[in-house]
């Protein structure tokens, strides 16, 4: 019973967290202000939270569940998925940093800076489309070492 509840709160963060990517990516506009910027960062806040749910919950779940800690330390692709959540997390602070600016200043971000980070959230989500790639390869045995 274990080995379903993690399985399904881990799924359910991680569509929960592309949900926030997709969001920030759709929020982050030219002309943004004020209260726009704030809900910007309410939702790189929570964005931040989910990772780290993500992370305890799936090495629990490596460690506690089913297949055990010894089936995913020896699997490449388990490895590939982790070294991309990891891209994707340090790509993210770019962004966040942005954000934390323009609500401490009040400012109205230029053009540029507008699209300097939707360059960086447009990175994540295409990274981000390979996680569920990597997971199904590793769940059916591909990349054992």
């Amino acid at each position: 019973m274990l080995d379903l509840v993690l399985a399904i709160l881990h799924h359910l963060l991680v569509f929960a967290l592309f949900g926030v990517i997709f969001a920030e990516l759709i929020t982050v506009r030219e002309g943004i202000a004020g209260a726009t910027i704030r809900r910007i960062s309410a939702l790189d806040l929570s964005y931040g939270i989910m990772a780290a749910l993500i992370l305890i919950v799936g090495f629990g779940r490596a460690h506690l569940a089913a297949k055990g800690w010894l089936y995913y330390q020896h699997n490449a692709f388990f490895w590939a998925k982790i070294g991309t959540f990891a891209v994707i997390g340090l790509l993210s602070i770019s962004p966040t940093i942005a954000f934390i600016r323009w609500k401490r200043t009040a400012m109205i971000p230029t053009g540029q800076q507008i699209a300097d980070v939707r360059r960086y959230l447009w990175l994540e989500v295409g990274l981000f489309t390979l996680l569920p790639a990597f997971a199904a390869a590793m769940a059916r045995g591909y990349g054992a070492f």
